[in-house]
């Protein structure tokens, strides 16, 4: 199983080690977004975290049209299945995407993909929904289970 994390809040004014917790995810931006296995030691950065991102469980084809149209390579080049296959043992997008929402690949496994999906601002009526309560009251902060999928594809 496979996390999608967006960041929702500026760090500004916030306690350092939750500043640096949220580099070391990759979200050093306002709308930005990384993909991270399920594991105990993610799980602790995004508690730590959940006052500023929100995440969900994502599924294969959400992350295929995420690499597909906000990924990029080294050099600001889109992800396409010729960069996949050349970067990795994957032949496809897809493949990739499949084995990276079972958890049995991660962003680092195609060289040269960079681990930041830069994601516009949530489209729609709603828009964030709030970004200073919790998604459970009607926000846009933590947990948002599969709910995610719906959020990255008004992003996208």
């Amino acid at each position: 199983m496979t996390f999608l994390v967006v960041r929702v809040r500026s760090d500004r004014g916030v306690e350092r080690s939750i500043r640096d917790t949220m580099g070391m995810l990759n979200l050093t931006r306002v709308n930005h977004a990384t993909i991270v296995p399920e594991s105990s030691t993610y799980a602790g950065m995004l508690q730590k975290s959940k006052d500023f991102v929100t995440w969900g469980v994502v599924d294969a084809g959400t992350i295929e049209n995420l690499l597909t149209q906000r990924g990029r390579m080294v050099g600001d080049k889109p992800v396409d299945d010729a960069a996949v296959k050349a970067g990795s043992d994957f032949k496809t997008v897809k493949a990739f995407a499949k084995a990276l929402a079972s958890g049995e690949a991660s962003m680092k496994s195609v060289d040269g993909l960079k681990p930041v999906l830069r994601l516009h601002p949530p489209r729609g009526a709603k828009g964030w929904g709030g970004i200073k309560r919790a998604y459970s009251i009607g926000g846009a902060l933590g947990f948002r289970g599969d709910e995610i999928g719906s959020l990255a594809e008004r992003m996208i």
